[in-house]
C-alpha cells in the first residue's frame, strides 16, 4: 500500500483539504505585498535642489516658484529642471533670455532637495535623500531583501525537512512579523537594509512550506488544481496591492499594513495539520494516524480509518534508513538527483530572474506605476486559468517550456519597439507578465512533484534560492539602461531562451504519484 493509496481512502480532496487550503491563503496574501513592495516605497518622486538658501529677502524672495527654478536650476535635454545640480548663484538674465546656459557654472545640490509630495507622501528615497550619487542605494534595498529571501530558502528548506512543516511555518509568520514591523519603523537606512534583509529570509518560509504542506495532503488527480489556486492568491494580491498604496502612500505605514495579515495567520496557525507525509517519512506514525484520522472525519471517512492502524502506516513510505537525516548534500549524492537540481536550479532562476525583471519595472512604461501594477496583476488571473489546462493536457513539461518561450519573445519585441511607442510597449510587458507568471505557476507545481517526499522541502528550498540569486539580480541588471537603454531586456530575453531549453530536458511528472525516497528518483529511467 502507498500513501496515495491511504489518501484516497481518506478522500484525497475534501472538505479537509479545502480548509488547508483557506487557512495558508492567510499568510500568502503578504508573499506579493512584500515581495513587490519596493515598487512603491522606493519610488523616487520629481526632486530639485532645495532653494531655500538662496533667499534674501530681495529679488530672488519676490520671484514665484517658477521664475526661482529658471534662475537657480539648470535645464535637461528633456526640459525638465536638473534633479542634482544648481547654478553657483542665482542667474537673474535667465529670465529674460534662458537660451545659452551651457557655460553658466554649476555645483551639486548644496542643502539637500525638495521632492513633489503630491502621489506619495513619503518614499525611502524622500525619507534619507537616496537621490542622484545614492540613487544606486536606493535601489539596492530591492536587492538586499531577496537576498535574504535566498538565504531563507536555504534555511527553512534544511529545518522544514528536519523539524516539520507546520512548526517551522509558524517561525517564519513571527519571523516576518517581527522584523516586518522593526524595519517600518527603523531610523536610519541602515537599520532599513538589515531589518528588509531578514523580512526577506523569514518570509521565504511561508513561500516554500505553504505550497509543499499543501500538495502533500492532495491527491493525485487534483494536485494540478490546487497548484493554480494556490498561485491565485497571489495575482488578486498583486492587484490589491496598488490600491492599498495608493491609500496608504507612506512608506511607514504601507510597510506595517503589508505584514499585518501575519497576525491573524498566528491566530489560525493551530488549526492547520502536519504533513502526514513527513511524520511517516520521519517514523512518527502515530501523529501521522491522529492527522489521517481527522482528515478522515472532517471529509466523513472515518470508517477507512477503522483497519487502519499506525504500525500499517510504517510499510506505506519506506524509508532508506529509519530516523537518517537528509541535507542538501543528498542533492548531489547521486547522479539522478544531481541531474534534477542543477537543471530545477537553473529553470527557477530563469523564471524569477525574467518575472522580476518585468514586474520591478512597472515605471519604465510610461504609465501610472498604480495603473501597471493592476494591469501586471490583473493579466496573472486569466494566465493562471489558461496554464491550469495547459498543465493538464499538454503536461508539466511542455507548459514549463512554453511559458518561458514566450516570455522571451514578449521581452525580445520590447527591445525593438521606440520608447515614445508607450502603449505597445506596455502592451508586450503586460503579456510576458502574463506568460512569467505562468511558468512561475508551473515551476511550483512541478518542483514540489519532482523531488521525493524525504527531499522535497530541500530541493524547494534550494531551487527557491536558485530563484533567489535572479530576483536579486534582476533590479540590478535594470540599472544597465544607463549604459545601453535595450540592454536590461536583451539579458532577461536571452535567460528565458536558455532556462526553457533546461526545462525541456526535465521528465513529466503529469498524472504519476509523488515519489517518496531518494530510490524512488534513482530508480525512474
Amino acid at each position: 500500500m502507498k500513501f496515495e493509496n491511504v489518501l484516497a481512502e481518506v478522500n484525497g480532496f475534501g472538505r479537509f483539504q479545502l480548509m488547508i487550503v483557506l487557512l495558508l491563503v492567510i499568510p500568502r496574501v503578504t508573499l506579493p505585498f512584500h515581495f513587490l513592495l519596493n515598487n512603491f516605497i522606493a519610488t523616487v518622486p520629481s526632486h530639485h535642489c532645495d532653494l531655500r538658501a538662496l533667499e534674501d529677502g530681495g529679488v530672488f524672495s519676490n520671484l514665484t516658484q517658477e521664475q526661482r527654478l529658471v534662475v537657480s536650476i539648470p535645464v535637461q535635454e528633456d526640459g525638465t529642471p536638473n534633479s542634482c545640480e544648481m547654478f553657483v548663484g542665482s542667474q537673474y538674465h535667465l529670465l529674460y533670455n534662458s537660451s545659452n546656459i551651457t557655460d553658466l557654472p554649476t555645483v551639486y545640490c548644496q542643502n539637500g532637495w525638495v521632492y513633489d509630495n503630491n502621489t506619495f507622501k513619503s518614499t525611502l528615497a524622500t525619507e534619507w535623500d537616496l537621490v542622484c550619487d545614492r540613487k544606486g542605494a536606493n535601489r539596492a534595498t530591492a536587492t538586499i531583501f531577496f537576498m535574504g529571501v535566498m538565504l531563507g530558502a536555504v534555511i527553512f528548506g534544511i529545518l522544514s525537512d528536519k523539524y516539520g512543516r507546520k512548526r517551522m511555518l509558524l517561525v517564519s509568520y513571527l519571523s516576518a512579523i517581527f522584523f516586518g514591523l522593526a524595519s517600518a519603523f527603523s531610523n536610519s537606512f541602515t537599520m532599513f537594509a538589515v531589518m528588509r534583509f531578514f523580512t526577506g529570509f523569514g518570509i521565504t518560509g511561508i513561500s516554500i512550506i505553504s505550497i509543499v504542506l499543501c500538495i502533500e495532503w492532495i491527491d493525485i488527480k487534483h494536485r494540478t488544481l490546487v497548484g493554480v489556486l494556490m498561485s491565485l492568491d497571489w495575482s488578486i494580491s498583486t492587484t490589491i496591492l496598488p490600491g492599498l498604496a495608493y491609500l496608504v502612500n507612506d512608506w511607514r505605514y504601507l510597510t506595517a499594513t503589508a505584514t499585518s495579515p501575519l497576525v491573524l495567520a498566528v491566530i489560525t496557525w493551530r488549526w492547520l495539520p502536519e504533513s502526514a507525509r513527513w511524520l511517516i517519512a520521519n517514523g512518527k506514525v502515530h501523529d501521522a494516524h491522529f492527522h489521517l484520522s481527522s482528515c478522515a472525519k472532517v471529509n466523513h471517512r472515518e470508517q477507512c480509518m477503522a483497519d487502519i492502524k499506525p504500525e500499517t502506516l510504517s510499510k506505506v513510505i519506506l524509508v532508506e534508513k529509519e530516523n537518517r537525516t537528509y541535507s542538501y548534500l543528498d542533492l548531489v549524492r547521486t547522479p539522478k538527483m544531481r541531474r534534477l537540481a542543477v537543471l530545477t536550479g537553473i529553470v527557477w532562476f530563469g523564471v524569477a530572474f525574467t518575472y522580476y525583471g518585468i514586474s520591478l519595472n512597472v515605471s519604465g512604461f510610461g504609465v501610472s506605476i498604480y495603473l501597471t501594477q493592476f494591469i501586471f496583476g490583473a493579466i496573472e488571473v486569466p494566465a493562471k486559468l489558461a496554464i491550469y489546462y495547459c498543465l493538464s493536457w499538454i503536461g508539466r513539461r511542455r507548459s514549463q517550456v512554453g511559458t518561458l518561450l514566450l516570455t522571451g519573445i514578449c521581452i525580445f519585441f520590447n527591445i525593438f519597439i521606440p520608447q515614445d511607442m508607450q502603449v505597445l510597449r506596455t502592451v508586450f510587458a503586460v503579456l510576458g507578465k502574463g506568460f512569467s507568471e505562468s511558468a512561475f505557476t508551473t515551476v511550483f507545481l512541478y518542483t514540489t512533484e519532482l523531488y521525493p517526499t524525504v527531499m522535497r522541502q530541500n530541493g524547494l528550498g534550494y531551487s527557491s534560492s536558485a530563484a533567489r540569486v535572479g530576483v536579486a539580480i534582476a533590479p540590478l541588471i535594470i540599472m544597465f539602461e544607463d549604459v545601453w537603454f535595450p540592454l536590461p531586456n536583451a539579458i532577461f530575453c536571452l535567460v528565458a531562451f536558455f532556462a526553457a531549453f533546461m526545462a525541456s530536458l526535465l521528465p513529466e511528472t503529469l498524472n504519476v504519484r509523488l515519489p517518496e525516497t531518494i530510490e524512488d528518483i534513482e530508480q525512474t529511467r
